[in-house]
């Protein structure tokens, strides 16, 4: 399992790799920022609103100090939506990844198993629902974990081991996918529970590192390759692929 940690990370950085990498994070981020604008823009909206209704209904103040007021909260709105833009990555990096996983999966099956046959990519409605199926899945997870990050860090074992059994039971369905079907694939994983989701430990702990999680999908992905292939019990032959 290390072994196959380390290969995953390692053709990150491979010519191979690289531009899905950057492509996969691009998007990530582009449609953070997106959404963290249309958030900004909104609750500023919500802000001046609010004040010119205090300000017509109370009477209290001037009107510099409640648009000031209004301007202070817009502020504070902002770094909020920054500090859960942290947060929202993960899972807006999983259902960006959607769209690359067949890609990724390819890559690592043609470099280190090229005496096997090539799995077959998902349709792409699959992909993107499975994607945005493990979007939601991390977003819930991170609501639920949250109120708890008050109680000595409990949240985040939480968050930690959750994290770890959702990633991998998603990214070892699309790994295997590939090759058996939905049935099957189900089967495979109840049968395996505790290896796979003590792979999915490492996908958390790589989750949980700011700035390297943008490219959790790539990772986990070509890590849950790896897994499959070991689990598949048939005779391959791992190869180093070619720098």
């Amino acid at each position: 399992m290390i072994d196959a940690a380390l290969k995953a990370f390692a053709q990150l950085f491979t010519p191979a790799l690289r531009g899905v990498l950057l492509k996969a994070v691009g998007l990530a981020i582009l449609l953070i920022v997106i959404i963290g604008i249309a958030l900004q823009r909104v609750l500023a909206s919500l802000a001046d609103s609010g004040a010119t209704w205090a300000e017509q209904t109370s009477g209290l103040a001037s009107h510099s100090a409640w648009a000031a007021l209004a301007w202070i909260l817009s502020i504070l709105a902002g770094l909020g939506i920054v500090t859960g833009a942290l947060f929202l990555m993960p899972a807006v990096s999983a259902f960006v990844g959607s769209f690359f996983v067949d890609e990724v999966a390819e890559t690592v099956e043609r470099e280190y198993y090229p005496a096997d046959p090539v799995g077959t990519a998902l349709p792409m409605l699959p992909a993107v629902l499975e994607g945005l199926k493990i979007a939601l899945l991390s977003l819930v997870v991170y609501i639920v974990a949250l109120p708890f990050l008050l109680f000595a860090g409990f949240g985040f074992l939480i968050l930690f081991f959750a994290s770890a059994y959702l990633l991998s039971r998603e990214y070892f369905e699309l790994a295997a996918m590939r090759f058996r079907p939905a049935q099957e694939v189900t089967a495979m994983r109840k049968a395996n529970v505790g290896y796979i989701f003590t792979a999915g430990l490492v996908i958390a702990a790589f989750v949980s590192i700011p700035i390297l999680n943008f490219a959790t999908p790539i990772f986990a992905m070509a890590f849950m390759v790896h897994i499959h292939k070991k689990l598949a019990g048939r005779r391959v032959t791992s190869v180093e692929p070619a720098r």
